[in-house]
C-alpha cells in the first residue's frame, strides 16, 4: 500500500505544441490544433507524477477513467500546462481534478482515475492472459 497521500497534493506536466501534437498530424484534411488525446495525456502525466512520490517498492499508479472536456482550440507553437489535484480516494482508487491551459486561457478540464497497482504483479498477470 501507498503512504497517505493529502487530498490536495498536485503536480504539473507541460509541453509546447508540435505538429505531431496536431489533429492534421493523424489526417491532412483535419486542422492543425491541439489534438484532445494529446491533452489527455498530458493531464495524465500530471496526475501520475502528483501520485508517485507517495508509491512504495514497485507500486505505481495506472489510468482507469477519463471524464474531460476540451473546450478551446490551440495551435503550433503554444505552451500547455496541465496541472493535476488529488480530489478523493478510495481504497487504491484516486480522482484526481486536471486543469489544462494554453498561455492564455483554460482549453480543458475534468477528472482521471488511477489506481495502485504492483508493477510486478501487473507485469505477471499481463504474461498469464497471453498464455
Amino acid at each position: 500500500m501507498p503512504k497517505p497521500i493529502p487530498i490536495g497534493t498536485r503536480s504539473t506536466a507541460g509541453e509546447t505544441v508540435a505538429f505531431e501534437h496536431t489533429l492534421e498530424s493523424r489526417h491532412p484534411n483535419l486542422p492543425p490544433v491541439y489534438s484532445t488525446p494529446d491533452m489527455i495525456r498530458l493531464m495524465e502525466i500530471a496526475a501520475f507524477h502528483a501520485l508517485q512520490p507517495y508509491m512504495e517498492g514497485d507500486e505505481i499508479t495506472v489510468g482507469t477513467a477519463i471524464h474531460i472536456e476540451h473546450r478551446a482550440a490551440s495551435g503550433i507553437g503554444a505552451r500547455i500546462r496541465a496541472e493535476a489535484t488529488l480530489e478523493s480516494f478510495d481504497g487504491r482508487f484516486y480522482t484526481v481534478s486536471v486543469v489544462a491551459r494554453d498561455d492564455a486561457q483554460e482549453i480543458g478540464r475534468g477528472t482521471v482515475g488511477r489506481a495502485v497497482v504492483s508493477v510486478g504483479k501487473f507485469v505477471e498477470k499481463m504474461k498469464r492472459k497471453k498464455a
